[in-house]
């Protein structure tokens, strides 16, 4: 098993670049399987191991998948298949984005109930529920989901949370649907957007993403295009915090600013200088503090998937903190171990209060899940002495070659 050896005490200072979102690339992908004639031509694919599972449930379905120097070749004209493999949905949850457009472009898709990070019940309810809305025919027995219809009509649809995969997977399914789809309460997160502008480039008819209703035409069927994929904003919010969190100066090229509002605010709060322009955010770090409530919310509030590392950065600021963790119930995992680490945390149901310290200390830990790894990687960063963190295949899952970029920076960081 793979390990993260880090030696903390180093301050980040340099200039990166961000790579494309992991959270656009997986819906993109499947995205892919409703064009039916010639290449999709996809550019800013981040190399994660995520993004290789998905490549490899494509081509267990007959596509055509070319991969090289973050730019990816997607054919898909010839699929053979409707179903997913049970072990490829275990490895991924992003696995279930495929529900929509293989139902719309074959009229049939069977899966087993998705894997992934271990952060908490994500049921699958609003997508087959939406999926029933227009117009398939939905069975669940023995553990498998088989969805079926010979045609899909548009409909209204209200999803009863903003969730993000749902709304991703019934635009999908509506692209190609007969007539015009309505869905209300829609996620609004960055990536919505991207997956809008990738289906009309292919030549659907969607609009609204970013509000929280989206309206979508349907097409008889979609063709090839070139696009790119927008910069990740967690890995983003990422490195901020790893520069903060050493006391560090950093400036991150080719993102979106805009995207990280939130997440600049509670920054700004915690006592760091942050300044942005249209296309970049440079961070110079200083004396931490406190923030005194923290609550996840769907965007535009602050992302549940900077909670693990934004924590670790207020392990070691200065007085009292609280975060509140309203999206995912069991996403505290890495609280044991950031204690492991010396830092001084109590969870109270969904609540954890952080009581800043003076300094961690190098120990060996272990990654849970995705967010958690990385916000691992920041606490060793900043303790003194050694810091071994296991079970990295988590980290690699949406972060490419994370200890490359932390090396340029200065990070004392090495993969054995």
């Amino acid at each position: 098993m793979k390990k993260f050896v880090v030696e903390g005490g180093n301050k980040l200072e340099g200039s990166l670049s961000v790579k494309g979102a992991k959270n656009s690339t997986l819906p993109i992908m499947a995205a892919s399987v409703l064009c039916s004639e010639d290449w999709v031509e996809l550019h800013n694919i981040p190399d994660i191991s995520d993004m290789h599972v998905m490549a490899k449930i494509l081509k267990s379905l007959g596509a055509k998948v070319i991969y090289n120097e973050n730019r990816l070749n997607l054919k898909v004209d010839a699929l053979h298949s409707c179903t997913i493999a049970d072990e490829l949905m275990r490895e991924m949850r992003s696995s279930i984005f495929l529900m929509g457009p293989l139902l719309a472009r074959l009229g049939e898709v069977k899966v087993t109930y998705p894997g992934g990070c271990s952060i908490g019940p994500r049921p699958v309810d609003l997508h087959l529920k939406g999926l029933e809305a227009l117009g398939a025919k939905v069975r669940e027995e023995n553990g498998f989901i088989t969805a079926s219809a010979s045609s899909l009509a548009g409909a209204k649809i209200h999803l009863d949370y903003p969730s993000v995969g749902a709304t991703e997977n019934l635009m999908m399914a509506a692209a190609l649907a007969k007539g015009k789809t309505v869905i209300s309460n829609a996620a609004k997160e960055p990536e919505i957007v991207d997956l809008q502008n990738f289906l009309n480039a292919m030549g659907a008819n969607v609009r609204g993403a970013g509000t929280e209703t989206l309206r979508i035409l349907g097409v008889q069927k979609l063709g090839k295009c070139s696009y790119r994929i927008i910069p990740d904003r967690i890995v983003a919010g990422t490195y901020l915090m790893a520069a903060a969190i050493t006391g560090g100066r950093l400036l991150l090229k080719e993102i979106i600013p805009v995207h990280l509002d939130a997440v600049v605010a509670k920054m700004k709060e915690a006592g760091i200088e942050i300044r942005a322009t249209e296309d970049s955010l440079e961070i110079i770090g200083g004396k931490l503090k406190a923030v005194e409530t923290l609550r996840t919310l769907p965007y535009p509030g602050f992302p549940t998937d900077l909670q693990a590392p934004i924590m670790a950065l207020l392990t070691v600021a200065d007085g009292h903190s609280k975060i509140m963790e309203s999206i995912f119930e069991n996403r505290f995992k890495h609280v044991t171990e950031l204690k492991r680490l010396n830092a001084n945390i109590s969870v109270e149901g969904r609540t954890a209060f952080i009581k800043g310290v003076k300094r961690l200390s190098g120990t060996e830990v272990e990654a849970t899940d995705l967010r958690a790894g990385a916000a691992l990687i920041l606490a060793g960063l900043a303790a003194e002495g050694t810091t071994v963190i296991n079970k990295i295949n988590h980290i690699d899952r949406g972060y490419e070659n994370i200890e490359h970029d932390l090396q340029q920076l200065g990070a004392k960081i090495k993969r054995i």
